[in-house]
């Protein structure tokens, strides 16, 4: 009997198939893996390789390969989103413009988290706020062990949104789940932000990429048919999703599926920012990023 599959995703719309009776992958029965946030299946996948393939995000991806993981990307973002909302202060704190965080801490997860990785970006790019302006509070240190965070990374202890709410910070990076989960609502510090995030996407081609699909290297190399049959599965889900989707928001419109244009312009983005920012310190190019994928399935995904 062939053996099970360890597949590790978030339970999305476009990822509930792998739980349909029958399913297979190259005659692999599929077992998901259950982490909840699934940021916590990160560590487990770039230090250990438990899993044959992993949803994972992109920091840490870029992170990871930097440090020589056997892990391989497929084109396949399984989440997405602007980011500008998501630099928040607590309701009735002091009021603060972008400009204002130079100087001050800002909390955020991890130095590493994806989101942080945008939004930090965004200040730079916007704002002219470098990351070395600011002291980053986390609450969680790095998924790759063997990173070394800027010396202008703190830690602390806590929910971050409780770093948040007791004033240790002005502001905070919360991604979509923090976001999500908030008992009230944050207030934005970027200014009309809702114009600002469809603005960098005109200006970049693209919606930020927050997570994608990653294989075992040597499942890769040993069964290229094996992930070509769960890489087709992941992108039927998602050319449905955003096909049948009646107004889509960005959430869904950051769904992408093969080498595209969009895909190519957001990882280049994260690279830039991950360079900027000291989350990773060695140049790589989109290429390099999907030469495994593109050395294995090019021709036949």
């Amino acid at each position: 009997m062939a053996r099970t599959l360890s597949v590790a995703v978030k339970s999305y719309p476009h990822t509930a198939f792998l739980t349909d009776p029958g399913f297979t992958a190259g005659g692999h029965p599929v077992a998901v893996e259950a982490a909840d946030p699934i940021y916590r299946a990160f560590a487990p996948m770039v230090r250990e390789l438990r899993y044959d393939a992993s949803e994972l995000a992109l920091a840490t991806f870029l992170q990871a390969r930097e440090a020589g993981v056997a892990i391989s990307l497929l084109p396949v973002v399984l989440s997405g989103d602007f980011h500008h909302h998501s630099l928040t202060r607590w309701p009735g704190s002091a009021e603060l413009e972008p400009a204002d965080l130079a100087g001050r801490k800002v909390g955020v997860r991890a130095y590493s988290q994806t989101s942080g990785l945008w939004v930090r970006g965004i200040l730079h790019e916007e704002f002219g706020i470098d990351a070395k302006d600011v002291t980053w509070v986390t609450t969680e240190g790095p998924h790759v062990a063997e990173y070394v965070e800027p010396p202008n990374v703190e830690r602390t202890h806590g929910k971050l949104l409780e770093v948040l709410e007791r004033g240790e910070v002005g502001a905070a990076v919360l991604g979509p789940p923090a976001l999500d989960g908030a008992q009230g609502p944050l207030v934005p510090i970027i200014p009309r932000w809702r114009e600002a995030e469809e603005a960098w996407g005109v200006r970049h081609a693209t919606v930020p990429i927050n997570h994608m699909l990653t294989v075992r290297r040597d499942l890769l190399e040993a069964e290229p048919d094996t992930v070509a049959e769960l890489y087709r599965a992941f992108g039927a889900r998602i050319e449905q999703r955003t096909a049948t989707a009646p107004d889509p928001g960005p959430r869904v419109r950051a769904l992408r599926f093969g080498i595209t244009d969009e895909l190519v312009a957001g990882l280049q983005v994260a690279i830039d920012y991950a360079l900027q920012q000291n989350v990773i310190r060695t140049p790589v190019t989109v290429a390099e990023l999907l030469g495994d994928f593109t050395r294995h399935l090019g021709g036949s995904a």
